[in-house]
């Protein structure tokens, strides 16, 4: 079994849910100040780090960045099992696979041989709400951050490179009617009959294409939850559901509030309860540009992920890791060795090659 293979197993049976993740900021702490003082600086916040690298004039910083936790595990399931080309475990492909490269490349890269500086990012709480998730934090407290000419979010991608983030906004609409008993409903207005325009408006809705170049972003609203509650034998007076909204690169969360507000036209009254930008499209990045080079065709990434977040502050980043997107959260999640090898082949010959 490969050291990556090891390293991996060995992060996934360190338990790390969100708002959870102590004892495997620990561990990577302790094995990233086991790295010779050359590498950089190690600085903890909370229970998120980074690697602050030490800088060279007119070198260009690049960035790793990844999540230190994940959803809940299924109990009746392995915590890290490896078996043939497959490997096991809660967050094997969301992400721990690629904080194993992230953390095998620090290692075995001289970087004064290197004509990058590379700094890492080792963050909590992104599964968990947009508000709470401690990237934010660590950009005001880790400004070098600020500095990258390009990050890299090692979020699962299956070693291609995604482009961009779809903004998402979740909103609470409440749905007002009049109470009265279910044998005489006449007295009453239902209220869940009131969602009805609005479902059905979602049901006929078609993806709404936005392109960048070659790669198409698709716009689109589903109601995800409803609200439980309310008696088998009364018409109810209130009727909540959620709605989430995906919107592509280039609309801003007030625009994309106003897409929501246009949407529900009035018939139930809104609350936005998470509001996510939408990560800037990068394509014409130098560095980027390279790390294509040795990559499949790029993609647009059709979910949200941290690249917003460097959005924000104008600092340009790309979606790539070893992991399968179809594998995350899953009971069985899993990732093949032979992708977290190639991710490491590929960001290594990439760290290492000549800036265009």
């Amino acid at each position: 079994m490969s050291a990556l293979a090891d390293t991996t197993i060995e992060l996934c049976r360190i338990s790390s849910v969100t708002g959870d993740e102590g004892e495997i900021c620990d561990h990577v702490q302790q094995r990233l100040e086991r790295l010779h003082s050359n590498r950089g600086v190690v600085a903890r916040h909370s229970n998120s780090l980074v690697l602050r690298p030490h800088r060279r004039l007119g070198v260009p910083l690049v960035v790793l960045a990844g999540h230190l936790d994940t959803v809940p595990p299924r109990q009746d399931r392995p915590v890290g099992v490896h078996t043939g080309d497959w490997l096991e475990g809660c967050g094997a492909s969301d992400m721990k696979s690629a904080l194993a490269v992230m953390l095998h490349l620090v290692e075995d890269l001289e970087p004064d041989d290197l004509p990058v500086d590379v700094g890492l990012c080792f963050y909590e709480k992104e599964e968990g709400p947009f508000k709470d998730n401690y990237l934010g934090p660590l950009l005001h407290l880790e400004h070098f951050l600020g500095d990258a000419a390009l990050v890299v979010c090692m979020e699962p991608t299956s070693n291609k490179i995604q482009m961009g983030a779809v903004g998402s906004i979740h909103a609470t609409l409440t749905f007002t009617g009049r109470r009265a008993h279910s044998a005489r409903p006449w007295q009453g207005e239902n209220a869940i009959y009131k969602a009805a325009p609005l479902m059905t408006r979602l049901a006929e809705m078609k993806p709404r294409e936005v392109a960048f170049g070659p790669l198409v972003f698709r716009e689109v609203a589903s109601l995800t939850m409803v609200s439980e509650g309310g008696t088998r034998n009364v018409v109810p007076d209130s009727f909540v559901v959620n709605l989430n909204y995906r919107f592509a690169p280039g609309k801003s969360l007030d625009e994309g509030c106003q897409d929501v507000r246009e949407l529900v036209a009035g018939e139930a009254e809104i609350e936005f309860t998470d509001l996510s930008p939408s990560g800037r499209v990068c394509l014409g990045n130098p560095l980027a540009e390279s790390l294509l080079a040795l990559a499949p065709e790029p993609e647009p990434k059709q979910a949200w992920t941290d690249v917003a977040r460097f959005s924000e502050i104008g600092v340009d980043a790309i979606n790539f890791g070893p992991g399968d997107g179809a594998q995350a959260h899953q009971h069985n999640e899993g990732v093949a060795v032979s992708a977290i090898e190639a991710s490491y082949r590929m960001m290594r010959d990439w760290l290492t090659s000549p800036i265009p």
